[in-house]
């Protein structure tokens, strides 16, 4: 049987690993204790066994932290053995082949959206999803198609969570989620990034458990009258990645 008081340790240390890595700047021990709601004293034994770990290193210059080298196997056996990076890689190629625009792979976790994949078009685009970047639930195509598709209860609590002090924008994103769950896929235009248009299909298993949601991102001035033709290639690209769960 597990041991309630170690079970508890072990999410307060994942808990400070899981701050640095979303900093995503090196971060001082005092920020990351007001983040995580711990001690100072506390956190800075949490450290010394992340350090021991190499899953947290402290920067060079500053000697704030940072995620450490180990991170880096961590990743590199992610990307290897990812059932779901392995099955959708061809098709996400192959859609940025056949529209020329970038597409990404991207997940729910830790009450986030975490891009896992993301193979880039020849053209330019500026945009912030890049692999290993994790952005709020609220706002953008992909975030929403995933929202959308979360179990109920824990969707609720999202959106109360992030906006329940604006009734008007809970409701206004409870109206979305249910046209998006209509619908079977998301589109947005600048909520992430100025000038970038989104469209973003759920991936479900055949036990209807939602996997993440591929998305294709093309700047609003190259999309245009091909908004139909890069929604019907977006859910065709989701529908063949589906069939191999």
């Amino acid at each position: 049987m597990t041991d309630p008081e170690n079970k508890s340790i072990v999410d307060r240390v994942l808990h400070v690993l899981v701050c640095i890595a979303k900093a995503g700047h090196p971060i001082g021990a005092k920020r990351i204790a007001a983040q995580v709601g711990m001690p100072l004293s506390t956190v800075y034994r949490h450290l010394g066994a992340l350090k021991k770990w190499g899953l947290v290193q402290e920067h060079m210059a500053t000697g704030l932290y940072e995620p450490g080298a180990t991170g880096v196997l961590l990743a590199r056996g992610f990307d290897q053995n990812s059932y779901l990076i392995n099955q959708s890689r061809d098709e996400i190629s192959a859609l940025v082949e056949r529209t020329g625009e970038s597409v990404g792979l991207l997940v729910y976790t830790n009450e986030q959206v975490v891009c896992i994949a993301m193979e880039e078009s020849t053209l330019s685009l500026r945009c912030s999803f890049t692999k290993g970047r994790a952005h709020s639930l609220m706002y953008g195509a992909s975030a929403k198609a995933l929202l959308a598709f979360l179990p109920r209860l824990l969707q609720k609590r999202l959106i109360e969570e992030q906006l329940g002090h604006d009734p008007v924008a809970v409701d206004a994103l409870e109206k979305q989620v249910a046209e998006i769950r209509k619908k079977g896929y998301a589109t947005s235009e600048g909520e992430v990034d100025q000038g970038v248009w989104g469209i973003s299909v759920p991936l479900i298993s055949d036990n209807e458990r939602l996997e993440g949601t591929i998305t294709l991102m093309a700047p609003s001035l190259r999309v245009g009258a091909r908004e139909e033709e890069l929604i019907k290639m977006t859910i065709k690209a989701a529908s063949r990645i589906c069939n191999r769960f």
